[in-house]
């Protein structure tokens, strides 16, 4: 199949057999890449890394040409300066990112209105309902591919296949730049020899535990005992990957579907062990994710907090509230109780704040008592001085002389490189 930098890949003629496929799944190739080469052409073909130049950030995104020294997205800047000395460095630019990322959805809505975008730079259509307008889903690929490339300046990659999953899986194999068609009949074909790493929803552990007992591709998950894909990774992701693996996923187009999670990153520039100042940190990224509930107005259900240490091991700690909120106050305390539960004491290098389980704000409505009521009128008027004078006029005091934003990395795309 196809790797991340692009080889290996497999890619259909424009004329492939679709027979019985309804579902594209489109995918922006080197996304953040793709548009820094948009916005300074001076940069096309050159090894690129998306982060910030201080070494200690982590990479976002990286052009293909760096991708082939072994550049990958969550490495640490200075990991991947030393794999591709000869990489230039390019900072992200989210708001940029979504501007472009508009223009292509526009482009997928124009062929049919059954569109669920995954990410800024990724999205299923299903295309059954609009054949007689554009052609087949081959057809309609290739000029969605065409339209992309022409309207935009950015090329992308399509899976076309019976269903969201191996879609998705094709999209991959045919990176960068191609488009690969798998016909219902064909899909077991297609699947059997797939490792199992290349599934939709097979994260390292699960792949971990499933290779440790010989399971290593798609064909051995169907031929395994039920007993034994239980052991490896539990009875609902055991049943979930017997059906995938046989080529079953009765998923459809999900047009409403909302972000799933909010979150906020920090890498400092020199490790720390200062709790009282981590604590800080955890509360200023609470109010970021806080703010940015309340533009987008939803509440989040469950808080949860990323910690790494200056080993580069990482904990993770969640904890479910017992009202929903986009209250900044309520989010931090949250975070900061979720961190008194970490015993180890070493030195911090990355620390991040990320709300989950999201729902439309006001949807459970305000008790009579609202303990929240004073902390949502003081962000409420920090919301308004932000909207008027921007985001660097008002912040709480304990964060003054602290700076924003040193090294911080928001990841829309958490999955990996785009």
């Amino acid at each position: 199949m196809g790797r991340g930098d692009g080889s290996g890949r497999i890619v259909s003629a424009a004329d492939a057999d679709d027979t019985g496929t309804r579902i594209l799944h489109v995918d922006m190739d080197a996304f953040y890449a793709a548009v820094a080469v948009l916005d300074d052409p001076s940069l096309r073909g050159l090894p690129l890394i998306i982060g910030a130049p201080d070494g200690r950030s982590v990479v976002s995104s990286a052009s293909y040409e760096a991708r082939r020294y072994g550049v990958r997205a969550a490495m640490p800047v200075s990991q991947a300066i030393r794999l591709c000395p000869s990489a230039r460095i390019v900072l992200p630019n989210f708001q940029r990112y979504q501007e472009v990322s508009r223009q292509v959805m526009a482009i997928f809505e124009s062929f049919t209105p059954l569109v669920e975008p995954l990410s800024v730079d990724e999205a299923f259509l299903d295309v059954q309902g609009v054949r007689r307008l554009w052609g087949s889903p081959a057809q309609i690929a290739v000029l969605i591919r065409e339209r992309v490339r022409a309207e935009v300046g950015i090329s992308c990659s399509v899976g076309v296949a019976a269903t969201k999953h191996v879609a998705k899986m094709a999209s991959t194999i045919s990176k960068p730049d191609g488009m690969l068609v798998v016909a219902a009949a064909d899909t077991i074909d297609f699947l059997s020899p797939r490792p199992v790493r290349a599934m939709w929803g097979v994260g390292p552990k699960a792949a971990e535990s499933l290779e440790a007992r010989g399971i290593r591709t798609i064909r051995d998950i169907r031929e395994s005992s039920t007993a034994m894909l239980e052991r490896a990774v539990g009875p609902a992701l055991s049943a979930r990957l017997r059906q995938l693996a046989h080529g079953e996923d009765a998923r459809a187009i999900e047009t409403d579907r909302i972000e799933k999670s909010v979150g906020h990153e920090e890498t400092f520039e020199q490790d720390t062990a200062d709790r009282v100042f981590l604590r800080a940190e955890l509360l200023r990224l609470a109010d970021r994710v806080a703010a940015r509930l309340r533009r987008a107005q939803w509440e989040a259900g469950t808080v949860s907090i990323k910690i790494r240490f200056d080993d580069f091991r990482t904990l993770s700690r969640s904890q479910t509230l017992s009202e929903p909120t986009a209250v900044g106050q309520r989010i931090g305390e949250a975070a900061q109780a979720l961190f008194e539960q970490i015993d180890r004491h070493d030195p911090v290098r990355l620390v991040g704040v990320r709300a989950e389980k999201l729902r439309p704000a006001g949807g459970g409505g305000i008790g009579l008592w609202d303990d929240d009521e004073d902390w949502r009128r003081v962000e409420g008027a920090m919301d308004d001085a932000v909207a008027r004078f921007g985001s660097s006029t008002i912040t709480r005091a304990r964060h003054i002389g602290r700076g924003e934003g040193r090294g911080a990395a928001q990841h829309p795309k958490a999955h990996g490189l785009d």
